[in-house]
Parts: C-alpha cells; sequence; structure tokens
C-alpha cells in the first residue's frame, strides 16, 4: 500500500503493532454497508461510472456472502478491515476496484464504520435491557404485597414491599436505557466525504450517504468528524453506569442466597458447585456481573487516556479505540442476560423475607409518626420516645408490638391503646401511600405504568 513512497517494507514488529485486523474484522457488515453507500453515491454524481459502479456492488455483496459464510481471513500485510476489502474487491473483479476510495480517507471510512456499529450495539443494548425490565416488571407485580426488610447500611430499617424493591431497579434500567437512547440521537451524524481531515475537492452528495446508511445528517466539520470518538465514549459511560447498576443487583442476589439471609434460592442454571464441598450452591453468575462491572468502567477510563491528548485531527492511537468498546459491549451483553435469566428464574422465600421484616423493630419510625400524628409530640422528641421504647424492647428480647400497654406508657403517659394499629409490617408497608412509596397500592400503580411503558398487557 506504501509502496510509492517507501522503499522498504515494514519490520515483523512494525506489522504487528500496526495492524487492527484481529479486532476490527467484527466491522466488516459495517465497511461493506458504508461503501456501498459510497460507490452509489459516486455513480449518481458522475463521478464514477455506471458499469464500474455495478462492478463493484456486485463483489462488494460477493464478500458480504463470503464472510458471513466463512469469516475474515486474517492477513496482516493488510492491516486492517477496510484494505481486506478492497484487497478481495481486487482479486474478484480486478483494478476497477480501485475506484472505490475515491472521494474518501480511511479516516473517515473508519468513522462511519465504528459509527454504524456503535449504533447497532445502542440499539442491542436498548432491547435487552427491555428484556430484563419486562423481567422485573413481571416478578414485581408477583410480589407487590410480599414484605421484607428495607435497609440502610444494611441495617433493617422499614419493612417494604418485595415489589417496590424490584421496581426500583426497572427505575435505574429506565435511565440506563435514556443514557443509551440520549448517545444514540448525539452521534447520529455521517463522517463519510470528510476524507483525511478537510473533505474532498470531488463533488459527492453527503446528504445522499448520510441518509442512505440512516444519519439524521452529515457532520458538520471534517476536521472533528474523523478525530471524534465521544460516540464512543458516550457509550461506554452508559455501559459503564449501567453496570454499576446490574452489578447492585447481583450484590443483593449473592447476599440474599446466603444462608444468614435466605431469602431467595438462585436456579441450578445460574449457580455452579464445590469441587470439595458438595453442599455449596455458588451464585458465581451474578458474582460475574459483579466483577465485570470493573471490567467496562476500566474499558472506559483506557479510552479516555487514549483520548485525552490528541492534537487534530486523526493520530493512529485511535486504532484503539475499539478494543475496549467491543470488550466492554460484549461483557454488558453477557451481564444483561445473567441478570435477566437470575430475576426470571429465582425463586423467592417471602415467609422468610416477612420474617425478618417483623424483626429488628422496623416499624419503629411508624411508632415515631404515631406519636406526631396522635400524640402532638415535635417528631425530635418522638425520635426520642421511640429511642427508648426500642431500648426497652431490646432489653425484653422481643418485638414493639409484643410490649404491653403499661410499658409503652411507663415511658409515656400519651401513648394509648391506638398504638397497636401502627406496628405491624404490613400497617407499616400500607400506610407509605405518598407517591413512589411502598404501599402496595403505590406499587401496583407504577407496576401499571411500567407496563405500559414497555408495551405488555395489562
Amino acid at each position: 500500500m506504501w509502496g510509492g513512497r517507501f522503499a522498504d517494507g515494514p519490520s515483523a514488529v512494525m506489522r504487528e503493532i500496526n495492524a487492527s485486523i484481529p479486532f476490527d474484522k467484527q466491522l466488516w457488515r459495517q465497511d461493506i454497508r458504508a461503501s456501498l453507500a459510497h460507490v452509489a453515491m459516486l455513480a449518481e454524481q458522475g463521478i464514477m461510472e455506471a458499469d464500474d459502479a455495478t462492478q463493484i456492488i456486485n463483489g462488494l455483496n460477493q464478500i458480504a456472502q463470503e464472510y458471513e459464510a466463512n469469516g475474515v481471513a486474517e492477513d496482516l500485510d493488510l492491516e486492517d478491515i477496510h484494505m481486506h476489502v478492497e484487497s478481495r474487491l481486487t482479486e474478484i473483479i480486478g483494478s476497477v476496484a480501485g475506484r472505490l476510495h475515491t472521494a474518501r480517507s480511511r479516516n473517515d471510512q473508519v468513522a462511519t464504520d465504528f459509527k454504524l456499529w456503535v449504533r447497532d450495539a445502542l440499539d442491542m443494548v436498548d432491547s435487552a435491557l427491555a428484556g430484563l425490565q419486562t423481567q422485573l416488571v413481571t416478578r414485581a407485580e408477583e410480589h407487590a404485597d410480599c414484605i421484607l426488610p428495607g435497609f440502610t447500611h444494611l441495617q433493617s430499617a422499614q419493612p417494604v414491599s418485595l415489589g417496590h424493591h424490584l421496581m426500583a431497579y426497572y427505575e435505574m434500567l429506565r435511565r440506563d436505557r435514556s443514557r443509551f437512547v440520549d448517545a444514540r440521537v448525539r452521534m447520529n451524524q455521517s463522517p463519510l466525504g470528510s476524507a483525511a481531515l478537510a473533505g474532498t475537492g470531488f463533488p459527492i452528495d453527503r446528504e445522499k450517504t448520510s441518509s442512505m446508511l440512516g444519519f439524521d445528517q452529515p457532520t458538520t466539520n471534517s476536521l472533528d468528524a474523523v478525530s471524534d470518538r465521544d460516540f464512543a465514549l458516550d457509550y461506554l459511560m452508559a455501559a459503564s453506569q449501567c453496570s454499576l447498576h446490574l452489578s447492585r443487583l447481583a450484590e443483593e442476589m449473592v447476599i440474599w442466597a446466603s444462608q444468614p439471609f435466605g431469602f431467595i434460592k438462585l436456579p441450578d442454571s445460574y449457580s455452579t458447585g464445590s469441587s470439595i464441598m458438595p453442599q455449596k450452591r455458588n451464585p458465581d453468575a451474578a458474582e460475574l456481573v459483579r466483577g465485570h462491572s470493573g471490567r467496562i468502567t476500566g474499558c472506559l477510563n483506557a479510552l479516555m487516556m487514549t483520548m485525552k491528548g490528541l492534537p487534530l485531527a486523526y493520530s493512529k492511537d485511535m486504532q484503539d479505540d475499539k478494543p475496549p468498546v467491543f470488550e466492554a459491549h460484549d461483557l454488558l451483553g453477557l451481564s444483561i442476560a445473567a441478570m435477566t435469566g437470575m430475576v426470571e428464574e429465582v425463586q423467592f422465600n417471602t415467609d422468610r423475607m416477612r420474617a425478618l421484616a417483623e424483626s429488628g423493630f422496623s416499624t419503629a419510625t411508624d411508632f415515631a409518626d404515631w406519636l406526631v400524628r396522635e400524640a402532638g409530640l415535635p417528631f425530635r422528641e418522638a425520635h426520642h420516645v421511640t429511642g427508648a421504647v426500642v431500648a426497652l424492647a431490646e432489653n425484653e428480647a422481643c418485638g414493639l408490638a409484643d410490649l404491653s400497654l403499661d410499658q409503652f406508657q411507663g415511658i409515656d403517659s400519651r401513648i394509648d391503646n391506638t398504638v397497636f394499629d401502627v406496628l405491624s409490617v404490613d400497617a407499616s408497608v400500607a400506610s407509605r401511600s405518598s407517591y413512589g412509596g411502598t404501599a402496595p397500592v403505590q406499587v401496583k400503580a407504577q407496576i401499571e405504568k411500567a407496563k405500559q411503558a414497555l408495551g405488555l398487557e395489562s
């Protein structure tokens, strides 16, 4: 390729460090798609003869069939997927293949191909997340009335609906999907036609190729177009945030599946055993999802560091833009699939959840609220009285509802018998009926909204 300028060929080390075909072969579909749009435009603009365009189009379609059937045969001397396609096209149709590269550079070519790939990845992730949301909503609807302890600092805080707990993750994923959608809108401009960095003198129609490739419009600055990788960073940022949410859900699966909690039983299909301890059921899938979040955020950091100091326009450093995106995409897709399967198949031990919700004085806040509402105490005083009652119950090794009225009134005489109406976990959960609260009536309303958003039947 460099024969006109260089007398000697590259060293073996240079061949290896310079070649990107081991990873950018993933772009072959996007490369052929962009080339088909480019050659059609060249013919329409009279820049290329119609017969030449027909030969090139037929050749590109044949290459696509070959790659689909057999994959891409790597040749380090051809460096990247763009030269692999062009070389194979030359083998098929001869020297007319050289006309394909008219009015474009590998710089705008790779930017276009990579954008197309990331756009496809965004669509795939959005669809996968919708599937996970569907499972969360389905299980939440099954368990809207089930009660478990809600935690802060991993200490029993207030009883909540299991459906409410699951819907919290639905909301996290809703925000994740919005970030992927925003990234797609922002990146949907075509770099094709920016050439190496300054545009081209050929009378090309960038609006035409942009439309053919499903972009909203061409990019407006050729320097920016060939050097921009914000779209890849946007994808990785959204993927990193999403992986953190998946990791939180995975962590709860790990905790809940442990014997001290016993809230869930993970399915065999997402668990492993021990090589020495036959009783073990290890939550390996959840742990790997948790671990993948570190690798995905590492991919984001890798590309950020690659791009942080690059002058305009294209630099070879940017060849390293694709491996972190490809890796993160594979890991994220696997994590979403694993979490979807676990949520669908997990067995909830609702009796155990309820038993623990009834321990740990989880209705103490309800008692404090009762003191404010019914006895007229300022909340800070009510907080102090409640603390004294909790200390008494702890000393008596019983729950708040197990104390007698005399014991309550021994701490504060303003307490009457109606206090027992708020000390059960059912009453506590039902009372949290503010918008977005854990009361089953609110949870079910949010589930209905989610089902409508997901296009599910009520």
